[in-house]
């Protein structure tokens, strides 16, 4: 990335969310000028735009990074119809009913923990271990924009027609990249998201 930027490894997802969030609030204090772009991923966060990596380096090696407060960052609700072809088989995965999926994935408030894969793709965190699900077995070609996803320890939205491997559980009308916009991505990273069911399934 070049002789301004740094990556910082984490121990886990959780570390990395929280890490990212106290750099954000330094930015914000001013503490750290002339940041250009903070990327965080599963286990790393990098930072593009430092006038001194080695100083920043040995610098946060002695930060105290709070956790995480459940209110932290912005909150968007996404509606979503729960007509996926994969509802039944999560549902049954999950041990309940499909018509209790809505239920199961509505009382959750998730978090990006990270973008990628394709403009607008956030990756969010926070089903409990119980929800969490296999990939399928064999890809999809073709997944539709605005499916609702899950696999592993994640939930997503596709934003446009892409494969895919997610079991898809429903749909939404919410456009996550428009190029248009500012920002063009509806979902950033530390964005807390809750998923509500469109009347009318």
């Amino acid at each position: 990335m070049g002789s301004h930027a740094l990556l910082i490894e984490l121990a886990g997802l959780a570390e990395a969310q929280a890490f990212h969030a106290e750099l954000l609030r330094r930015c914000a204090a001013g503490v750290l000028p002339g940041i250009r772009d903070i990327v965080p991923a599963a286990r790393t966060v990098l930072v593009d735009g430092l006038a001194d990596p080695q100083s920043i380096a040995a610098e946060v090696r002695t930060w105290r990074i709070p956790p995480l407060t459940a209110d932290e960052g912005p909150l968007i609700e996404i509606p979503v119809r729960y007509d996926g072809p994969d509802l039944a088989e999560v549902a049954g995965l999950w041990g309940m009913s499909p018509d209790r999926v809505p239920h199961t994935l509505g009382a959750l408030e998730l978090r990006v923990a990270f973008c990628g894969f394709a403009p607008g793709f956030g990756y969010l965190s926070g089903l409990p271990a119980a929800l969490h699900l296999p990939r399928r077995a064999t890809p999809r070609t073709a997944v539709p924009a605005g499916s609702v996803a899950l696999a592993g320890e994640y939930a997503g939205v596709y934003p446009r027609s892409s494969p895919g491997g997610w079991q898809l559980v429903g749909t939404t009308d919410a456009v996550l990249w428009d190029p248009r916009r500012e920002p063009a991505a509806l979902l950033a990273p530390g964005t807390r998201v809750r998923f509500t069911e469109e009347a009318g399934r």
